[in-house]
């Protein structure tokens, strides 16, 4: 963004106080207060301390509990339907009641620290729209009776005039009615080449007007841009449920209440059917409440989400949330943006071909020079591309220039003219002439041709494009030999899609999208492969990386993409995609070894305490061992 643009669009922020900033972590602050009480307690306990011991118990109990059993009791009251939550305050308060303080402080601090880091996850999830909303432009200059005024963007109507000048992003959708440039619409279509926009031309909010000053017809109100409308498909896709979650909300629900049940049968009808004595009936009623806690499925589960984690950060793989870490290992399709993602997302000189009679690098160094002095990022890819054929080699200073916009540059150099642009603007016959077959197989490529011309006629043409990244190639080979199919979604034209699906090795192309069009491309693509991530790095592919099974964002890509994205490749490598997948499928099996060892101890416990084989002490022994052996095979997946 430039200077200009980011003065329009800083918002004003309030200045956060110490509480603000504490705020997020309050959960987390409160899990390890609930720690170091527990340890106090336990160390006085073992101390003989055991009055004291209790308080700093309570005090566990109640710092570490309060989040859990106010969003355990609030869901309860808005769904009508007790939770998991309820039910391990109840199990830490049973054994409360039977005399073992650590044994329920322990359950009230596994749960608060996995409450923390899930609010701490959902939070950061949240940002992606703030960070979109930063982009946009607060105010634009409108023009009343020829005098220009600043308003806020929400002031503007249908049918207003606004001018736009060189480096702002523009605040609206629009037309436009006077004047032409280039824009830069990487930011809504993905294209990587400025397009050239001229009278009638449609533009839109948050592209960045590069070189000309326009005058701009709003067309639509704020509030239903392009930009908005990626907003809006951002929130719509990000409030929407995984069926992973659903079932765990349905399995929360169901387990809950069997164990309630269970409980409630425990302490009456063993003394009614049984002739156990109320005594015994409440024991073991209790004792049940603490081993049918569900405190080392829980332990199954975010131990071996973390170390995957950790394995994945070594590697350059940020993984946001253990769902999206599950879910990679279930994908049978994977779409790529193309611009930044499959491809360097700069143009690059690919093809020179000049004039018989004239000398390549000759002709290479006066376009460089002339080049030097235009803003264009084809001109400034060239240049580059020149400087990196002959670093020694001083640009020469033309005797005038005129840059042309939309068309090209003409200048003077040593008393020649020179003209460097479109086919048009240098002469469509002549230039057809000379590019011949030569032209028509670098258009077929996907390529921007730059026609040259001296005084005897054209001098050259060069060919850019964005050109594949190195690693590509073996990456999508990787996997594909995975058994994934891999997709290319792009808002290039068909002829350079299909070129560089060709380069990348990609099973399929989509061309010409518009982010609410990758938005229904990949809800089809879900429809058909039913698990597909989304791999992009731009503010349009935002909406798209919300909507996948899993989004995937390459590491120099917008804020927006990195916030919404559930996994972000720290060096833009692609090959750690397929690694990615790899270390989800190892913490996917883990996960089910922990599960299953985890549920048959609390069966067996279950089925002892029922048979009276079993007394709280080995009860708790059997529960809390069994946390210990999930975690410590969940860490495993350290290594």
């Amino acid at each position: 963004m430039s200077t200009e643009a980011k003065r329009i669009a800083i918002p004003k922020v309030k200045k956060e106080s110490f509480l603000d900033k504490i705020k997020p972590h309050a959960e987390l602050i409160a899990a390890l207060m609930s720690g170091v009480f527990i340890l106090t307690g336990w160390l006085l306990q073992k101390n003989e301390a055991s009055g004291t011991s209790v308080a700093f118990f309570l005090l566990a109990f109640l710092i570490g509990g309060f989040a859990k059993a106010k969003e355990g009791i609030e869901e309860t009251i808005e769904n009508k339907e007790l939770n998991v939550e309820m039910l391990m305050i109840f199990a830490a308060i049973g054994s409360a009641i039977i005399g073992y303080w650590t044994e329920g402080a322990i359950l009230i601090f596994i749960f608060a620290v996995s409450g923390a880091l899930e609010t701490y996850t959902m939070n950061k999830s949240q940002k992606e729209i703030s960070s979109l909303m930063d982009l946009q432009p607060e105010e634009a200059t409108l023009l009343v009776d020829s005098d220009e005024k600043r308003v806020h963007v929400s002031e503007l109507n249908i049918g207003d005039q606004i001018l736009v000048k060189p480096g702002e992003r523009i605040p609206s959708d629009g037309q436009i009615v006077k004047g032409q440039t280039t824009i830069d619409e990487a930011a809504i279509t993905g294209e990587s080449i400025p397009i050239t926009k001229e009278q009638d031309g449609e533009v839109f909010a948050g592209t960045v007007n590069i070189t000309g000053t326009v005058t701009i017809e709003i067309t639509k109100p704020n509030s239903d841009t392009l930009f908005q409308k990626i907003i809006k498909l951002v929130q719509s896709a990000q409030s929407e449920k995984s069926p992973s979650q659903l079932f765990i909300e349905r399995f929360e629900g169901t387990y809950v209440k069997v164990v309630l049940i269970v409980v409630l049968l425990m302490m009456f009808v063993p003394h009614l059917l049984l002739d156990w004595t109320w005594k015994e009936t409440f024991y073991r009623a209790m004792i049940l409440l603490v081993v049918a806690s569900p405190c080392a499925l829980v332990a199954s589960i975010m131990p071996a989400t973390l170390s995957a984690i950790s394995n994945g950060a070594k590697h350059g793989i940020l993984f946001k949330g253990g769902v999206h870490l599950e879910n990679l290992s279930n994908l049978k399709a994977i779409a790529f943006d193309k611009t930044g993602t499959l491809t360097k997302g700069k143009p690059e000189v690919t093809d020179v071909i000049v004039r018989p009679d004239v000398d390549e690098n000759e002709v290479l160094h006066k376009v460089a020079s002339i080049e030097n002095y235009s803003h264009h990022p084809l001109a400034q890819a060239i240049v580059q591309y020149v400087k990196k054929r002959d670093r020694t080699n001083p640009l020469l200073q033309p005797d005038s220039l005129e840059d042309v916009s939309g068309w090209g540059v003409k200048a003077a150099l040593h008393g020649e003219d020179w003209k460097i642009g479109k086919a048009d603007f240098v002469g469509a016959e002549n230039a057809r002439s000379f590019a011949n077959d030569a032209g028509s197989k670098l258009a077929a490529e996907g390529k921007t041709i730059v026609f040259v011309q001296d005084p005897n006629g054209i001098a050259a043409i060069l060919a850019l494009k964005d050109t594949v990244r190195d690693i590509t190639v073996d990456a999508i080979k990787l996997l594909r030999d995975q058994g994934l199919y891999t997709i290319m979604l792009t808002g290039d034209s068909e002829k350079t899609a299909k070129a560089i699906a060709e380069e990348a090795y990609v099973n399929q192309y989509i061309a010409e999208c518009l982010p609410d069009m990758k938005v229904s491309e990949l809800k089809k693509l879900k429809e058909q492969f039913n698990n597909v991530a989304m791999v992009g790095d731009g503010i349009n592919d935002a909406p798209a990386l919300a909507t996948a099974n899993v989004g995937i964002a390459m590491g120099e890509g917008t804020d927006v993409a990195l916030e919404t994205a559930d996994v972000v490749l720290m060096k833009n490598d692609l090959s750690r995609i397929s690694e990615a997948i790899q270390i989800s499928k190892r913490m996917n099996r883990i996960i089910k070894q922990n599960v299953i060892f985890s549920i048959s101890v609390i069966m067996l416990l279950i089925a002892s305490n029922f048979l009276q084989f079993l007394d709280l002490p080995y009860g708790v022994i059997g529960h809390e061992g069994s946390t210990i052996l999930v975690i410590l095979n969940s860490l495993r997946l350290l290594k």
